[in-house]
């Protein structure tokens, strides 16, 4: 799966950077690497975009949280953010900011490898798009969302509802079971795979996060996603196809 995709390093530290981008490298990648915001910048506008960033949260003048925000406000590639800070309130920031994996430093090469694995299966439509029919468009309350093009809409004329890749696939994992208690264990399951730590409670930041990004788009669907206490969650609201 690695033919022709690209990763772009941002990591200011030349060693780490190097290390990294070898070993990406020797895994089939095309890699380009930059030491900080002003060169991935150049590389965006000069484009083709790479598929996917690893990006360090500490990085000197801009550091790697202004950068993913500004990347997901503009639709950019998924993120994998790097960060030396481990407590837990430092990795919801990183996911409010919009991105799409963090791993902590100091890092086993194989396990960044495993997330960025991870998060490209899951932009390319990945295991969530397995649950479902991939030409199928689903209505839930105000929303439209296609499967097959991964996009979600609302109102008519329609207005695309930007999402991160993760948040999809828990949109997709929510519409394609409907009216059903799914588990935070199933959710992590089906949207992270293999990857997925039998402590990590980042569901829960997916899942506020979605909220926010679908009641900031004035949909209805936002209060329809419902916390089922000690069980996980469930869409309350029933899911139609919509025809041609």
């Amino acid at each position: 799966m690695t033919d022709g995709i690209t990763i772009a390093i941002v990591e200011d530290d030349d060693d780490i950077r190097t290390q990294l981008a070898g070993y990406l490298e020797n895994e089939g990648f095309r890699v380009v690497t930059f030491d900080g915001g002003a060169g991935l910048d150049r590389r965006l506008a000069a484009r083709p975009a790479p598929d996917l960033i690893v990006l360090d949260w500490m990085l000197p003048g801009e550091d790697g949280l202004s950068i993913c925000r500004r990347l997901r406000e503009a639709g950019g590639p998924p993120v994998v953010m790097l960060t030396g800070r481990d407590e837990d309130i430092d990795r919801v920031l990183g996911l409010e900011m919009g991105a799409d994996d963090y791993v902590s430093k100091p890092f086993n090469p194989r396990v960044l490898l495993a997330r960025i694995r991870a998060v490209l299966r899951r932009a390319a439509g990945g295991s969530a798009a397995a649950a479902g029919p991939a030409s199928e468009r689903l209505s839930v309350a105000d929303l439209v969302v296609d499967l097959a093009a991964r996009r979600v809409t609302i109102g008519d004329p329609a207005i695309e509802v930007p999402l991160t890749s993760a948040e999809y696939d828990l949109l997709h994992c929510f519409v394609t079971r409907p009216q059903r208690v799914l588990s935070r264990d199933q959710l992590l399951d089906w949207t992270r795979g293999r990857t997925a730590d039998i402590f990590d409670r980042t569901i829960d930041v997916q899942v506020s996060r979605l909220r926010h990004k679908l009641d900031a788009a004035g949909s209805q669907a936002a209060g329809q996603i419902k916390t089922v206490r000690n069980a996980g969650y469930i869409l309350a609201a029933p899911v139609t196809a919509v025809t041609p």
